[in-house]
């Protein structure tokens, strides 16, 4: 816990001196002495000229959607529930050089982005010190889960941002009458946030001195100097981590996966979660499945054998670059219906009032964007064309408005997880879809070993794979040696096992076109829901299951009502072996510069190099699926 130097014994009387009579009143009837001594101490560090308690009534909701507007953090619209917040162009995305973890002594983390405790907890104090100055502190209470569920966490906010603050309340559920009734017996996360001093467009200034700091230890949270919601909303990815840390000290899974139920025959429902980087499908194949509990975060945990999960959140932060009525109809229905509370960050707001975002229907006119004016045409200094929208434009709306929305998404005993998959962007190596042969091979080869082609403003060489170990590398407070080991061990303690899958929606042909097309998933999710169940047999790989030929001809006719030709089988299910190997040698090479890695890794790799190298031997370097199938091993 951080205390100012003379913060006094007595955080009642200095927050009754300093607070107003309805801000003191809400906060003393949470009896915890520790939470109370907390908000003293930071109300007396970052001086504000006020504080506003929320309870989470209609009131205080409607008070802060109403700050965030009249004090320009966001704009308005044409449509009175539609508003756009900007961050800034020094300050549209996460910031990987100052989110650090803050550990004693700064210890070397294989990956992970640490800083001394202590020299971070000073440096936070000083860039704190009187940055909220002539500005109100909102003091906010949510949970991370369900209300009255064993899988939830719960958090304070702080902030001076009321974009932070209605963000958060379309996100998570308000739970200040949990910490009425239930303090000083609950655990939570402390965050505290400031945008800084901002400029005339209501920017931060000193993103400089932007800064993002986890202690774990104390279980808090400090951003300052920026806007940007993955950096300073502190129940998003910042919370993920303490999430993370949580779960590795008791034993259980906090993961950047959606819960989506898949239906099956007689009507059944399988629950599967999934893990993908930016840019490789994660929300497209949440709404290609029948029923949304979540679309990025999961709490699992074993209940009696079996795994079962829970979405923290109630709300969607999403990437709205691309999203168009053709590809994303429920989704674009959402954002573009006056019914809907939206929030749109970095987006286009034309003179008329309308936005706009690449995929909207409509071509953009003149406005207000991430960079301020902009007009059709506009260039920068150097002469490149100023996009209207930013490709990290982002939207906050509630995931109730969904129509798939699945019925058990406020259940505190969760949903059983019977799937597990990991989507990465792979142009020339893996399958469509892929069965891990059991829990422990898929949590090394597919799930600790997930990797992604770098997005086109960052390629170096064309195919270069990008290392991200369970899609969340950049949210870890552990090493990956440590978060695959809680895996193993998770696993260990189950009756039942959910089944692993790898899937992969960017294959290539040899003229460099995707081969599959974007509906396709909604096949590759009908074979895993069958696959759980026993319902269909597979082809045995060195590196996995994959679909039998007849199985999927009746899953595309049944599901998209299409052919599924040989010729395509044959392209998208032959193994690459070299191209298998060489993934072996990249992820092992990683993996031997983390001391924690656990060595059943290596010795799993290493098996599958064998098999590989085996059926190389015996038909060559591109192997048809139906050599597999003749040779037996369905």
């Amino acid at each position: 816990m951080l205390h100012e130097s003379g913060s006094g014994s007595d955080p009642l009387g200095y927050l009754r001196q300093t607070l107003s009579r309805t801000a003191y009143e809400r906060l003393s009837a949470i009896k915890d002495p520790s939470l109370l001594e907390w908000i003293a101490d930071m109300v007396r560090l970052a001086r504000p000229s006020s504080v506003y308690v929320l309870t989470g009534s209609s009131e205080d909701l409607a008070y802060v959607a109403r700050a965030s507007l009249e004090r320009e953090e966001e704009l308005p619209t044409r449509c009175p529930r539609h508003t756009v917040h900007f961050d800034g162009p020094k300050d549209l995305a996460r910031d990987r050089k100052n989110t650090r973890i803050l550990v004693p002594g700064g210890e070397s983390i294989p990956l992970i982005n640490t800083h001394d405790r202590a020299a971070g907890v000073e440096e936070i104090r000083e860039l704190s010190r009187g940055i909220m100055e002539g500005r109100e502190m909102f003091v906010a209470f949510y949970c991370f889960g369900p209300k009255g569920s064993d899988f939830t966490m719960y958090a304070v906010q702080l902030t001076d941002s009321a974009y932070v603050i209605h963000s958060e309340n379309i996100l998570y559920r308000n739970c200040y009458d949990e910490f009425v009734k239930r303090a000083p017996n609950i655990r939570y996360a402390r965050f505290f946030h400031s945008a800084g001093e901002r400029d005339a467009n209501g920017w931060s200034r000193n993103v400089d001195r932007r800064r993002i700091y986890i202690d774990l230890e104390g279980g808090a949270v400090y951003s300052v100097n920026t806007q940007y919601a993955g950096n300073s909303v502190g129940l998003k990815k910042l919370m993920l981590r303490l999430c993370v840390y949580s779960g590795l000290k008791e034993g259980w899974l906090c993961e950047h996966m959606f819960i989506a139920g898949v239906k099956g025959p007689g009507g059944r429902v399988t629950y599967l979660t999934g893990a993908f980087p930016a840019g490789c499908g994660k929300t497209s194949t949440v709404f290609a499945s029948d029923t949304v509990v979540g679309d990025d975060l999961a709490i699992i945990k074993n209940v009696n054998g079996v795994a079962r999960g829970v979405n923290p959140e109630v709300g969607m932060f999403g990437i709205i670059d691309g999203v168009n009525p053709v590809d994303d109809p429920e989704i674009y229905e959402i954002l573009t219906s006056p019914e809907s509370e939206v929030i749109f960050s970095n987006v286009l707001l034309m003179d008329g009032g309308d936005v706009w975002w690449r995929g909207k229907v409509g071509e953009p006119g003149p406005g207000v964007n991430y960079a301020g004016r902009w007009w059709p045409g506009k260039k920068d200094e150097s002469g490149q064309e100023v996009l209207p929208s930013h490709p990290n434009a982002r939207f906050t709306t509630s995931i109730r408005y969904l129509k798939t929305l699945d019925p058990r998404i406020d259940d505190p005993a969760g949903v059983p997880i019977h799937g597990m998959m990991f989507g990465g962007r792979d142009p020339a190596t893996l399958p469509p879809v892929l069965e891990a042969f059991d829990w422990e091979h898929g949590m090394i080869t597919i799930g600790a070993s997930l990797e992604s082609e770098k997005t086109a403003a960052i390629l170096e060489k064309v195919g270069e794979m990008d290392f991200n170990p369970f899609a969340i590398l950049d949210f870890l407070p552990i090493s990956p040696g440590r978060f695959l080991e809680l895996h193993l061990r998770f696993g260990e303690r189950l009756a039942v096992k959910p089944k692993v899958f790898g899937v992969n929606y960017f294959l290539r042909d040899e003229s460099g076109r995707f081969v599959a097309e974007k509906v396709d998933k909604r096949v590759w999710l009908k074979w895993m829901e069958l696959r759980i169940h026993g319902d269909c047999g597979a082809v045995r790989t060195p590196v996995g299951y994959i679909p039998l030929y007849q199985d999927l001809v009746k899953l595309f006719d049944a599901h998209l009502g299409k052919g599924y030709p040989e010729e395509r089988y044959v392209k998208e299910f032959s193994i690459r072996v070299d191209n298998f190997i060489a993934k072996v040698g990249r992820i092992w090479e990683i993996y031997s510069r983390v001391p924690d890695t656990p060595p059943r890794l290596f010795e799993v790799l290493a098996e599958q190099k064998r098999r590989l190298e085996d059926l190389r031997a015996a038909h060559g370097s591109v192997v048809s699926p139906f050599k597999l199938e003749k040779a037996g091993s369905p």
